[in-house]
């Protein structure tokens, strides 16, 4: 009987220490987890150490994905005591390691910069991973990115450095290199952006500091700077933002565009763009998965007490805020995003919180205590933003359009004050914040163009008139005796010298009958009050009893004249301007009752702009130019010549544009002639007259608009 009893004793006690035992292992098991990750170089190849609490018992499974280049690892049955989610490494090709537990299993992820292949090893409580090395270097974040190699022998300058406004608010850098062939380093560091130029000079010209934060870019300086035997370019930005740079022949650019960031969205860009991860989960509870993702994106999300239900789904290398997307819509859940911290919950729930919320705000409007502030306007009058911030007329100076919505709440009041320019708002605080961030935006000084247009009328006239007479007469006979009289025409009287007696000359008058065979004469040039010069012969018989005369006109007159307008005006920013100088002219008019009164007409030099300054700093101008002159008189009065144009147009600041021109060319030549006579060659001349005349007038309109610069205006 002892002795069973000593058996019994014996057995309970081995089956207590193997009941211990196995309690124990489970225990161990259970309790298995990740306590640290480390990396670390070992004979020219990268390992990453994986501490466990208790040793594995296998190799665990994982795959790797080409891109983006990653290896994950899975842990059955081992948590996560590291304390993190995410460990950043960023060392060699490792950039970091992410650890997601989903109930009793962990993966681990690591996060590489090139693809590559690895190996796994178990030495006591830690998991080796051998990373196998990649072509080339490894990389490192420090190092800047070779955006050119220099192939330069000599150190060559820069040609020089700009700033320009690109769209959608983008700042342009652009560098014109010395050739194509200048190595260009570009690197972020920090906040700045740092641009490196190898075996490269900087002309004294061009080492200066440009301040662009008047041109509402993210670049607010661009600093260049000779260091070395290199040119640095350290462009400073401000908020978000992200770059790019190309280069074309010999022009480098650099661009620096706003990051355009959506509260809103769980990523920033265009659709999906979180880290991918592999989801397959069979009949999963939607609260246990969304604490997967939480824990993949290090996101804090508070789930509503109504959201229940499973889901079984498999996603392999999908984008984590798509994977969210789609668990949403399958069980019909809405999403909050407040920072870093994201609210689930049914759409109908959320939908009746922001009602309750929306009301409860407009019930604390109508219940608020008004309050009443003073604005003190500098540049914009009191009444306009009065009249703005009531929605009954403009809100603001300078052209600015009409309105109708109203800015204040319905139980707000305004007072204009026009002796000191100050407006009195009475409304609720929240309002007060938006009046005044209104009144900051309008109350600046309005930016003023010069407008300067030249008118310039050239004139250049060319005329040449050519003709003949051809005349005889014949003797009449003697009507006496005189001295020196000459006498041509129809009927002439010739002194004609005959013997006398003694041998002494007598002179006496002979009556000649002349007529003109030909009767041609210049008639001048159109326009030229100047006569004819006109050369004549006389031809006797012997006994003087016959004459031929030959009278030849002619006249050749070349003119040119320019005459230069140049009105100027100075407006504001989107003002209409208006410039003239003239004459009113006087003329009747009939009136209702039958008498007639006086009324003017205007022949003026006038310039009627207005202008617009585009953002990119280059100017819209609306234009209408008269150019009129006093014309010949008629009946009902003086005529006006006028020259008129009317267009819009879009000019740089400080250059010059032809708008428009007229150009007009009239020639003639004229020739009468006698039948027959006029036609045989060279004697045909004394037989007919010719006339030509060219005449060439231009009008052309240049208009140069200039920004006229002020600091404080600039905003």
């Amino acid at each position: 009987m002892n002795q069973q009893k000593s058996k019994l004793a014996q057995w309970l006690r081995v089956a207590g220490a193997a009941v211990v035992a196995f309690s124990a292992a489970a225990v161990v098991h259970a309790q298995n987890a990740i306590e640290s990750v480390t990396s670390s170089m070992q004979s020219g190849a990268e390992v990453i150490r994986i501490d466990f609490s208790q040793p594995l018992a296998a190799a665990p499974t994982g795959f790797a994905i080409q891109s983006p280049a990653r290896v994950a690892l899975d842990f059955p049955g081992v948590t996560n005591a590291i304390g993190r989610n995410a460990i950043e490494v960023n060392q060699g090709n490792l950039r970091s390691v992410n650890v997601v537990q989903a109930g009793e299993r962990t993966r681990l992820v690591l996060n590489l910069k090139q693809a590559t292949a690895y190996k796994t090893e178990i030495q006591g409580k830690s998991l080796l991973v051998s990373l196998e090395p990649v072509a080339g270097a490894a990389l490192v974040s420090s190092t800047p990115s070779a955006f050119a190699e220099n192939r330069n022998r000599d150190m060559l300058p820069l040609r020089d450095v700009d700033f320009r406004l690109g769209s959608d608010n983008t700042g342009r850098v652009i560098v014109d290199l010395a050739n194509n062939q200048v190595g260009v380093d570009i690197r972020q560091q920090g906040k700045n952006l740092v641009v490196e130029f190898t075996k490269s000079t900087l002309p004294e010209g061009l080492r200066r500091r440009l301040d662009v934060s008047d041109f509402g870019t993210p670049v607010q300086l661009v600093t260049t700077q000779q260091v070395g035997d290199r040119v640095r370019m350290v462009i400073e930005p401000r908020g978000e933002w992200e770059h790019s740079a190309y280069q074309s022949e010999n022009q480098f650019v650099v661009e620096v565009r706003p990051r355009k960031i959506d509260p809103t969205k769980l990523t920033q860009g265009v659709g999906y763009n979180g880290e991918k991860l592999s989801l397959n989960f069979q009949n999963i509870e939607v609260r246990s998965l969304l604490q997967v993702i939480a824990d993949f994106t290090n996101f804090n999300i508070v789930t509503s007490d109504s959201v229940t239900g499973s889901l079984t789904l498999r996603l392999k290398d999908v984008p984590w805020d798509q994977a969210l997307d789609i668990i949403l819509q399958a069980k019909n859940l809405g999403m909050r995003k407040n920072g870093s911290v994201l609210w689930i919950a049914p759409k109908d729930e959320i939908n009746a919180k922001e009602k309750m919320e929306f009301e409860a705000q407009a019930a604390i409007q109508n219940l608020e205590p008004l309050r009443t502030q003073s604005f003190q306007l500098n540049y914009t009058k009191a009444l306009q933003i009065a009249q703005g911030l009531t929605g009954t007329g403009a809100s603001g100076g300078g052209g600015g359009g009409g309105s109708t919505t109203r800015i204040l709440s319905p139980r707000g009041s305004v007072i204009a004050e026009a002796r000191t320019n100050q407006l009195f708002v009475s409304d609720i605080p929240s309002r007060l914040v938006q009046v005044a961030e209104l009144i900051q935006k309008l109350d600046i000084p309005v930016r003023q163009v010069l407008i300067e247009a030249r008118i310039v009328e050239a004139a250049d006239t060319f005329g040449k008139s050519l003709g003949v007479k051809l005349g005889g007469g014949i003797a009449g006979g003697s009507v006496g005796s005189v001295n020196g009289s000459n006498i041509f025409g129809n009927a002439g009287v010739m002194p004609v010298v005959t013997p006398g007696l003694n041998g002494n000359p007598s002179q006496a008058l002979t009556t000649f009958t002349n007529s003109n065979f030909v009767n041609l004469p210049s008639t001048g040039v159109s326009g030229n009050g100047n006569a004819p010069g006109t050369f004549a012969i006389s031809l006797f018989n012997s006994s003087f009893s016959r004459m031929l005369n030959l009278e030849i006109s002619a006249l050749e007159a070349d003119g040119k004249g320019k005459v230069v307008s140049s009105p100027r005006v100075v407006t504001a920013d989107q003002t209409k301007a208006l410039i003239e100088q003239g004459t009113e002219l006087p003329y009747q008019v009939a009136t209702s009752s039958g008498a007639t009164s006086i009324a003017f007409r205007k022949a003026n030099l006038k310039l009627e702009v207005t202008p617009q300054i585009t953002p990119e700093g280059n100017i819209i101008l609306t234009l209408d130019v008269n150019k009129d002159t006093v014309g010949q008189p008629t009946t009902a009065g003086f005529a006006i010549n006028t020259k008129h144009v009317q267009t819009e147009v879009l000019v740089e600041n400080g250059g010059t544009v032809v708008i428009g021109g007229i150009f007009e060319l009239t020639e003639s030549n004229d020739e009468s002639r006698i039948p027959v006579l006029g036609e045989v060659p060279y004697v045909g001349a004394l037989f007919r007259t010719r006339t030509r005349t060219a005449n060439k007038t231009e009008m052309l309109v240049f208009i140069t608009p200039k920004m006229i610069t002020d600091r404080n205006a600039a905003r």
